[in-house]
Formats: C-alpha cells, structure tokens, sequence
C-alpha cells in the first residue's frame, strides 16, 4: 500500500489478503499450474470457498452484490497483490474475463441475464469468457470482423470464427462481440449478445498453444466458431450497435486491473531475482549480486515497478473521480508503459537465475511466455503511443 492513496478499508482488508496468498497460495502454485486440471480445479475451488468465507471475495464489487464496494484505487492495490500469483485473482473472483463480464453486465445486462447469468458467475458457481478477436482480422482494429448475428423474429442467428477466448474451455456462457448491422456507421455495427456455452452451434475447436502451452480450464485460450448459433434476442446486451461503445467501457477497467497484476508479476519476479543474486555463488566470497551489470538491474527494476505503481494508481484515482473517458490517455499510456516495465523485469530475473531461469522450477518462465502478450492484447503498444502522441500533438497545433 502507498500512504498517498491508502484507506481505512484497505488498511484491514489488505493484510487478510496477503496473509491468505502467501500462506495458502504460495506454496501449491507450482502444483496447481502444472498439475492436471481437473486436480487443481477442485482445490483451487476450495480455496475460493475459503476466501468468500473470509469476507474477501470479489471486493471490487458493491456490498450490496456480495463483494466490498472498493473504489478502482483501493481494488488497484489489492489487484497488484493478487498478481504476484498467477492464481491470485482467481480465489478472489477477481480474473479475467469474469471480472470484465461482471462489471459490463452489472451496468448493461437486463434483469433477466442478471438473474440467470450474473448471480451465479458473481458466486462463483459458473465461469464465463469473452469472444471479440478474430483470426482473419487485426485485432488492432476491431470495427473489423466477421462475425455476425442476424434478427430472424425474436432470435439472433449467430455465424463466426474467434480466437484468444480467454477460459472458454469449462466456460458456462461465452459474450460475443458480431456485426448486427453491415450497413451502419463502423462504430454502431456490433452488439454484445449473450450466448450460453451449451447452445447448439458453438464449438471448442481448440486451446490455442501459447509457446507451447495449451493449458485447460481457466487457464487456457480458446479458438471458437459459431455456426448458426441461436439465441433469443433477450440475450442482447444494452442496445444494437452499442458493441463498440460497450468495449470501451469494458476495456477501461481491465487495464487498470491489468496493469496493477503486471506490477504484481515485477514485485514478485524482482523478489525471486534479488534473492537469487545475494544466494548464487560465482565463486567463494562473490556472489552474483556482486556483479555490477546486476546491480544495475536491480536498481533499474526497482525505480521502474515503483514508477509503474505510481502512473497506475494516479490513472486510477482519475478514473475514480472524473469517469473513464477522462482519463483515456493516461489509461493508453500505462498499458504500453507497463507492459513494457514487466517484460524487461522478467527477462532480468530470467538471465540472474540463469539455465534454472528458463525452466519450469520456478513461477518466471510461466510468466514469460504467457505475459509476453500483455504489449499485444487490449490494444498493441504502437496503438496506444499514437494515440498519445497524437493528442499531445494537438496542443502544438498539429
């Protein structure tokens, strides 16, 4: 916690939940993550069962809801917590693409989904995933797509072809994004429609290998198709042709969450670096951290992850006050400033552990490969220099 944006609430609740990671987490991750996941699922729902019990269950939510009404600044401090394990914000109901489903429907679902859908994913009794990329379009751009849902009477006919839907595999009910009108304006041509995971139509066809890990359940991405899927128009999310809009308001808090678990990642990853380089002995009476190339990196780390911090929790506090479309640019500046901090703080902590660095003995190869994406997915880093650029620009006149 950092003094400047520390409250009374956070004050109790984040030591309950550093306590419960390092004690209860900690050391099984390397089990869970590696071990089949019909095994790691059972304790891993357990451990969420133990959470709710303790009263930290998804605390980014209204009381009223189940979770502990923290505001985005307070919930950024505990995200970066959750984040120095990659099964943090899962315990908690805190993971993507819950997290994102849960506060876009809160908003936008009818009462209907409300009672069917949200209840149970707010519970934890079904997991749920998000389907918007497509393999034949840049994703940097998603006004494109081919996806599309047409009105037959009181139905959406759905026919489609995502990827990268994130924890499809095991997921109850999947939102897609699909084009309901081609003829209207780029930005008013998708909507978000419901579709449960059972609905004839939808398909699995594959957990897509990231460098070679395909993973199952939560921990997996999938490559999905819709062929006429049907699902009643009631399944529509806010209006037609409010898809666009509906991802931004979507898209504006997960990457804060998202840059608040990369900070996680860099605190946990410059925990295991520092103690490999004062412990690894080159020879007797000099260790590695005697070295001054890792000094360096350790004090380059250091100043970068608190720098990290600090530009997340300031976007934060906007976006807390003044609404997410204040604090746009900001947002587009720490997702590539971020990301880029948590790939240079993996690769030291990699090169300081040295040939153990790359193997999976140790959480950090994991993060490598599967986090390697943070400067691709939610907008690639050149895509958000731009828009940065482009509006700094404007106060001189460009």
């Amino acid at each position: 916690m950092i003094n400047l944006f520390t409250t009374e609430q956070l004050k109790s609740i984040y030591p309950k939940v550093k306590d419960f990671i390092e004690k209860r987490l900690y050391p099984i991750e390397l089990e869970l993550l590696f071990g089949d996941w019909s095994n790691s699922e059972q304790k891993l729902n357990d451990l969420r069962a133990e959470s709710k019990s303790l009263g930290l269950w998804a605390p980014y939510l209204p009381e009223e809801e189940g979770g502990l009404g923290l505001s985005m600044t307070e919930f950024g401090q505990l995200s970066e917590l959750m984040g120095t394990t990659p099964l943090g914000h899962y315990v908690f109901n805190c993971q993507a693409p819950d997290i994102g489903n849960i506060e876009l429907m809160h908003q936008f679902a009818s009462e209907e989904l409300k009672t069917k859908f949200l209840k149970p994913l707010i519970d934890g009794q079904i997991r749920s995933c998000f389907a918007m990329t497509e393999p034949e379009y840049a994703g940097s751009n998603p006004v494109n797509m081919g996806t599309t849902a047409v009105l037959e009477g009181d139905e959406f006919v759905i026919n489609g072809h995502k990827w990268f839907t994130t924890a499809a595999d095991g997921a109850s009910f999947c939102i897609v994004m699909a084009v309901t009108d081609t003829e209207a304006d780029p930005y008013q041509r998708g909507s978000m429609i419901l579709v449960p995971t059972n609905t004839t139509g939808f398909s699995i066809e594959r957990n897509i290998p990231i460098m070679g890990d395909e993973g199952a359940g939560y921990l997996s991405h999938s490559q999905v198709r819709f062929e006429n899927c049907r699902v009643p128009k009631a399944h529509l999310i806010g209006e037609m042709g409010s898809g666009f809009s509906l991802a931004q308001h979507r898209l504006g808090p997960g990457r804060i969450h998202h840059c608040m678990r990369w900070i996680g990642i860099c605190e946990r990853a410059f925990d295991m670096m520092c103690k490999r380089a004062a412990s690894r002995e080159l020879r007797e009476g000099r260790k590695l951290g005697h070295q001054q190339t890792i000094q360096n990196w350790i004090a380059e780390s250091r100043a970068e992850i608190d720098a990290s911090r600090l530009m997340v929790l300031h976007t934060a506090n906007k976006m807390d006050k003044e609404g997410a479309k204040a604090a746009r640019i900001q947002i587009s500046t720490i997702k590539f400033y971020v990301a880029d901090v948590l790939m240079k703080v993996l690769d030291r902590a990699i090169q300081v552990h040295g040939a153990l660095g790359i193997t999976d003995d140790t959480l950090l190869s994991f993060w490598y490969r599967h986090e390697r994406g943070a400067r691709i997915y939610d907008g690639p880093d050149e895509v958000h220099k731009a828009s940065l650029a482009k509006q700094i620009l404007k106060e001189y006149g460009l």
